[in-house]
């Protein structure tokens, strides 16, 4: 018999079993040492450091939760899933436990305002949590210390290539842990409600069927609400134009720094936490050096260079002086923008950007395989996808025209001279 076969969870159980009190799931269980131990390495505890809405706090003033709670909650989602009869009877407890570590440790290669920092410095989160995962790390030594093939298998749950596709499914998916988890917390913690779903609903109808989870056609109604919360929860929160616009000037900040440097630029301030990012060198120490402390420090610092457009930017961000927006009508509206810009002694590469959000509620992913089509399971045994049994769902993918939302931002002081565009 392998480690994995003879493995059980009650070996690695807590002696008193721990408790986290959460505004989402009311209590959050631990209870089994290495899960514990994975919480507090310094990769996770980083995690309280980095915010899990980026700049929506600027607008929902609230939003300031962390990736470490919602990293607690898509582990405690996991923990749900596993409870059901369904799930609790197809897995093995050694599958349990890499999906387990797979939900709490999905989010730690998060950088400092995440996205925004993934999108200058080209970083991309998930390749770093299995760098994090693989490679020299408190986190690796965990759970190497359990057994020598554990990393690479949490990893392949995050990386989509584990062989049993139903714990890829409970962590990536379009009805997954994390979007469960951060849909309901980012609505809670933002002071709204559009995020609201029947969470407990649609685990009591998941079902396993033809190696997949799918869902009984009596939660199809609680799956339309989780849809629909997702949509407006992108359209009113997390596309919300004044938290784009902390994200864009956060962004012209760190592209200032990048371009400096490359021209030889004397930085009156130390580099050091940033050099490996900047030059595309980073290793996981220097990954795990870095939180938005810090980045915050810097900017502070980069208002006192002699640099005007990097310690005008800094000042912004710090001080909330954030840009203003307009629709964009055309890339004709954008050059003559950038045009006015540049004569009033705005650099428009920073000072003038644009962007064009979109957001579907639903795909069928089931094509490419990146994630699997929401399956729907009818009284008689038959699946069928989601579209074909929801009105909603269906109307969604047939409409001619998804919802974008296209605009232009500025600093204020050139606000009058755009009149004529709007």
């Amino acid at each position: 018999m392998s480690f994995k076969q003879d493995f059980r969870l009650q070996s690695i159980e807590l002696n008193e079993k721990r408790v986290i009190r959460d505004a989402i799931h009311d209590y959050i269980h631990i209870d089994h040492l290495l899960i514990w131990r994975l919480i507090n390495t310094k990769e996770m505890q980083r995690l309280r450091r980095i915010k899990q809405l980026g700049g929506t706090y600027q607008v929902f003033q609230s939003a300031e939760h962390s990736r470490f709670v919602h990293s607690l909650g898509v582990y405690q989602v996991v923990r749900r899933m596993l409870e059901t009869e369904c799930l609790d009877q197809e897995l093995s407890d050694y599958d349990k436990l890499c999906v387990m570590c797979a939900g709490l440790l999905h989010d730690i290669g998060h950088g400092p305002f995440s996205h925004s920092f993934e999108g200058v410095f080209e970083e991309n989160h998930e390749d770093m949590t299995v760098r994090m995962i693989l490679e020299d790390s408190e986190v690796h030594d965990v759970l190497v210390s359990l057994y020598e093939d554990l990393p690479k298998d949490v990893a392949s749950i995050i990386q989509h290539t584990h062989p049993h596709q139903i714990l890829i499914q409970m962590v990536s998916s379009q009805l997954d842990a994390d979007r469960m988890d951060y849909l309901l917390r980012d609505s809670y913690m933002s002071g709204t409600t559009y995020g609201q779903f029947d969470m407990s609903r649609i685990l009591r109808t998941m079902r396993i069927c033809e190696g997949q989870i799918v869902y009984k056609e009596s939660g199809v109604q609680a799956i339309e609400n989780y849809i629909l919360a997702r949509y407006h929860m992108y359209w009113q929160v997390y596309y919300h134009p004044t938290a784009r616009s902390y994200e864009h000037l956060l962004q012209s900040v760190f592209q200032r720094v990048k371009d400096l440097y490359y021209a030889h630029y004397a930085f009156r301030t130390d580099l050091r936490y940033l050099i490996p990012m900047l030059e595309q060198r980073v290793e996981v120490a220097n990954f795990v050096a870095l939180d938005e402390a810090v980045v915050l420090y810097y900017f502070k610092e980069f208002t006192h260079e002699n640099d005007f457009i990097l310690s005008d930017l800094s000042a912004r961000f710090l001080d909330r002086h954030l840009f203003k927006f307009m629709q964009l009508k055309s890339r004709e509206d954008l050059e003559k923008i950038r045009e006015i810009a540049r004569e009033k002694g705005y650099h428009p590469d920073y000072y003038i950007i644009s962007d064009n959000q979109k957001q579907i509620p639903y795909l069928h992913y089931g094509e490419s395989g990146e994630l699997s089509e929401i399956e729907i399971l009818d009284s008689e045994g038959h699946l069928s996808p989601l579209p074909m049994k929801s009105e909603i769902v269906s109307a969604i993918l047939n409409s001619k025209r998804f919802k974008s939302d296209q605009k232009v931002f500025f600093p204020k002081e050139i606000k009058d001279e755009l009149s004529i565009f709007q």
